[in-house]
């Protein structure tokens, strides 16, 4: 729930826009402070629940996006909205390793015979299914009920809440240790004959968030403004059907073989945005939002893999530092792309921008790719 209440935003950055009339630049400004919370979390306390409990650390990222919740309809001016998106930025942050290290620890415990493949499809569908709810969601709030800027944020508020309240309910799966020790920031062990197919993995983590940052970021004003795609609840279906794609895919691949599902991964991104750049260039929905399912679809398999690859290279007592890492990797392409794009947009069109972003993320995507293929 968590992870759905941090895209409701998305289809609203055209109301927002139009409201106070900020430029493309200022989105992309917004939506980096949410991913730089992210990373300082990360970096801060998503290696925590290895030490402290998966519950301890989960219920005060909850109440960090209850106080998120709350300012987005208290304050919503721009200043306002980089304030709100950093706080629910901190509350991912310590979310994201957490969560995916809980999930594997219950089926662990839950089925210790069975291999992680169910864990692994479960904790990424859980991060990329949420994203796209709360993207439609949003959209149809938006178009279809009163008060669109506030309406969404009253839903999930409550949404939170429950969520708070189921998660208290969850067994703890980390014991304690008896003798306490001193806090340090983020850490990641990997064995120095692991680290370079943990960096590939990284690459991988990165190349595929990077183009999600640009389905949840600039890609609601290019279709509303350079398309003519008004409908808020059109914008949040491009969300949610990339999101969508991502999951839907790991469940038809997850039978396959490491190198297939990377293999397959690559493909499908490239080709979605060869079609993405088709739909920018010739100004185009259809190819646009197809390639945003291809993409999206090999996105989320890249991604699985990237967890799943960088986990197996640590010990269990480190997965939750090793999982942070990998979405430290995954953050950081949250940001990089999406302020360039931001700054470009000062010097050149849109469209021109996403062209040139399409074709550097699918050169990482297959570099990193490749290299995860060759270590196997």
């Amino acid at each position: 729930m968590a992870m759905a209440f941090s895209v409701v935003p998305t289809p609203l950055w055209t109301l927002y826009q139009s409201r106070d009339a900020f430029s493309t630049f200022a989105v992309t400004v917004a939506f980096a402070a949410y991913a730089v919370g992210v990373l300082a979390s990360l970096f801060l306390a998503g290696h925590l629940s290895d030490r402290v409990g998966r519950r301890t650390i989960l219920l005060p990222a909850i109440v960090l996006e209850l106080v998120a919740a709350v300012l987005f309809i208290v304050w919503n001016t721009l200043p306002g909205l980089i304030v709100d998106r950093v706080i629910s930025g901190l509350g991912i942050g310590m979310i994201s390793a957490t969560a995916t290290a809980y999930i594997f620890d219950l089926h662990r415990r839950a089925h210790p015979e069975s291999d992680r493949t169910r864990s692994d499809v479960v904790s990424t569908a859980a991060n990329l299914g949420g994203f796209a709810l709360g993207a439609i969601v949003a959209g149809i709030l938006a178009q279809f009920v009163g008060q669109p800027l506030v309406t969404p944020f009253v839903v999930f508020l409550v949404l939170l809440a429950l969520a708070a309240v189921g998660i208290a309910f969850v067994p703890e799966t980390v014991e304690r240790p008896s003798e306490r020790t001193a806090y340090r920031p983020q850490r990641i062990r990997v064995p120095r004959n692991a680290r370079a197919g943990y960096f590939a993995a990284g690459a991988i983590a990165f190349g595929s968030f990077s183009f999600f940052a640009l389905v949840t970021s600039v890609a609601p004003a290019f279709v509303a403004g350079d398309l003519g795609v008004t409908s808020k609840a059109i914008g949040g279906l491009v969300v949610f059907l990339t999101f969508g794609s991502a999951v839907g895919t790991q469940l038809v691949v997850r039978s396959a073989t490491l190198k297939t599902q990377v293999t397959t991964g690559i493909v499908a991104m490239v080709l979605g945005l060869a079609s993405l750049a088709l739909g920018v260039s010739s100004s185009s929905l259809i190819p646009f939002m197809v390639g945003a399912v291809l993409a999206g679809g090999g996105g989320g398999v890249l991604f699985k893999n990237a967890l799943l690859e960088g986990s197996r290279l640590v010990e269990p007592q480190f997965r939750g530092e090793a999982l942070a890492g990998l979405f430290l990797f995954g953050y950081a392409g949250l940001i990089v792309p999406v302020l360039g794009i931001g700054i470009a947009t000062l010097f050149a069109p849109l469209a021109a921008t996403m062209l040139v972003f399409a074709a550097l993320t699918a050169a990482v995507v297959i570099v990193g790719g490749i290299a995860v293929i060759r270590r196997r």
